[in-house]
């Protein structure tokens, strides 16, 4: 199954399975990335954030007009800053940033129990490293990578080039299939 692409310098599609790396700096503008990816060519979308709350999220989805029927968030930030949480079928929580098997479940929760094109928004391996460790968020990164294999969906993942060693950054940068860099200025370009 193919999914299209709705970023600027990327191909027009990609094959399910497909992983895409968004290397932007701290202050980058990664929301249009992100929602554009997210509202292109799907039946069902997840927001992992590590970075924001489900209530962000949601407001994002809204303002840049994502289909939010169709979207289901895991905030991992609430619980442990003890915010107040809604329960929703939509909205999953774990108990803190760093329960990376949490987070994983979650992802395979999903998309075991949706049909159709699935897409997986990734905010932001740079937080869940800093909650977690660098070897243990990577461990995670690669799971989630082949759930997304497994279940022929695609995902969009966040890091900062600005948090981490360069051979950090390498090594993620070889288990995707692409890379989308954005600069502070909002150039954009894409390798495949």
């Amino acid at each position: 199954m193919d999914y299209e692409l709705a970023i600027e310098d990327a191909p027009s599609t990609v094959p399910g399975g497909t992983g895409v790396l968004l290397i932007h700096p701290s202050t980058g503008e990664t929301d249009r990335i992100d929602t554009d990816f997210l509202k292109t060519d799907t039946d069902h979308l997840l927001v992992v954030s590590t970075r924001t709350t489900a209530r962000e999220v949601q407001q994002k989805l809204e303002y840049y007009g994502v289909d939010e029927e169709h979207a289901v968030i895991l905030d991992t930030l609430s619980v442990e800053r003890g915010y107040s949480r809604r329960s929703a079928s939509n909205v999953h929580y774990v108990a803190a940033p760093d329960d990376l098997d949490g987070i994983v479940e979650v992802v395979e929760r999903f998309l075991e129990d949706h049909d159709g094109k699935l897409r997986l928004s990734f905010d932001s391996i740079t937080e869940l490293a800093y909650y977690a460790d660098e070897e243990r968020t990577r461990g995670a990164v690669e799971d989630v990578l082949a759930l997304l294999a497994e279940y022929d969906a695609v995902g969009l993942f966040h890091l900062s080039d600005e948090v981490h060693d360069e051979p950090v950054l390498e090594g993620y940068r070889e288990l995707f299939d692409g890379v989308i860099t954005l600069t502070e200025d909002g150039t954009v370009t894409c390798e495949f």
